[in-house]
């Protein structure tokens, strides 16, 4: 018998399970004019803090040095304006690389990584990244479910990411069901607490989570300068861990894994209270009054807490979302499709500009007119 020799592989190849990786996409920023009016992507309506700016420019004759390699002056500033330890707080280039860094450091092959049915594509992404396995709970009314999470929880459950508010839901989760979601989980689990949007809330029944740090061993809290700051071109972001893990952190994470000039520019942003009170307040205002217009067109809009809402299209006939989003687009109006998050007949929309938002409405007016 002739036995014949399989094909040698002839060029590398990637770890199993990272070609089943649906590289994230993120929302367009070009709609074939010169300035597009931009709410796909949650960007801070007012910009950056002039002072953050002015910071940021300061740099400029700098650039052949490295930056702090610890975030120092950075990681002080905002243990000053959270009342947090300093030595619990990590910086990375935005909370993504926190949230890679975390996943890394904690789940491997065998291992599972939980988080709700609607919650940041990166959750699933960075699971597979590693070999973990990616487990999504359902949600109840797009709102994460605490009893289906831990429903979900296993021996192998390794990391459950809890974003709140979530993306691109807009729904939260109280002080009180996140901490029986804790309360619920093995020692050996981490929650994760992704307060991306933290800064536009104001409900009296929230908590970003740092207290919960403060108390456990397995609770980490992420934030980033890309929504309410502006700082989204710098990518800066920031977590709140036990010591254990902030050491963990800090021997994975790259040796000047944030520039200098993102360092600066977040101590000028974060002592710049005035400024994001201004912008939250502005949230709130256009918030409100997008979401009253676009249901006074007949369109479902799903209640949100951040600088974003959720608009659905199901039940609307002869109109669909990606027929609305192509619509904006072609009026220079580029907005979310959500269809990868299991939400297809939605569209999410960043609150922009005043006058932003009253082009966005017009425009959906006259599409839905059509």
């Amino acid at each position: 018998m002739t036995v014949v020799s399989p094909e040698p592989v002839t060029e590398p190849q990637p770890r199993p399970g990272i070609l089943t990786i649906s590289p994230y996409v993120g929302g367009e920023s070009k709609a074939g004019v010169e300035r597009p009016i931009r709410l796909a992507s949650n960007e801070g309506a007012l910009g950056a803090s002039p002072r953050a700016i002015e910071a940021y420019r300061a740099l400029a004759g700098e650039l052949h040095r490295y930056p702090d390699g610890g975030a120092g002056e950075l990681r002080a500033a905002i243990a000053r304006r959270h009342g947090l330890s300093a030595d619990g707080i990590v910086c990375g280039a935005g909370s993504d690389e926190l949230i890679q860094l975390l996943v890394k450091s904690y789940a491997g092959p065998g291992d599972e990584v939980l988080y709700s049915a609607h919650g940041f594509l990166i959750y699933g992404i960075a699971a597979r990244s590693v070999g973990a396995t990616p487990v999504a709970a359902p949600e109840r009314d797009l709102k994460a479910d605490v009893d289906a999470l831990l429903a979900r929880v296993t021996e192998r459950t390794r990391l459950l990411f809890l974003a709140n508010p979530n993306n691109p839901t807009g729904t939260y989760l109280t002080k009180a069901e996140v901490e029986r979601l804790h309360g619920g989980l093995p020692g050996h689990v981490i929650l994760v607490i992704d307060g991306a949007y933290a800064e536009y809330m104001s409900a009296a029944d929230y908590s970003d989570g740092a207290d919960l740090v403060d108390r456990s061993r397995n609770v980490v809290m992420t934030r980033t300068f890309s929504k309410i700051y502006g700082l989204s071109s710098l990518r800066l972001g920031w977590a709140y861990c036990p010591p254990a893990i902030a050491d963990v952190l800090n021997r994975v994470r790259g040796p000047f894994n944030v520039s200098a000039a993102a360092q600066a520019a977040g101590v000028a942003a974060v002592e710049d209270t005035a400024f994001v009170e201004k912008v939250r307040q502005h949230n709130d205002v256009w918030r409100a009054w997008t979401e009253e217009a676009l249901r006074g067109l007949g369109l479902v809009v799903h209640p949100s807490v951040t600088n974003f809402v959720l608009i659905d299209f199901a039940g609307i006939a002869g109109k669909d979302a990606e027929s609305a989003r192509q619509y904006l687009k072609a009026r220079g109006i580029l907005v979310r499709q959500v269809g990868s998050y299991g939400l297809p007949t939605c569209l999410r929309i960043t609150i922009g500009t005043g006058e932003e938002m009253e082009a966005t409405v017009a425009a959906l007016r006259d599409y839905l007119q059509e």
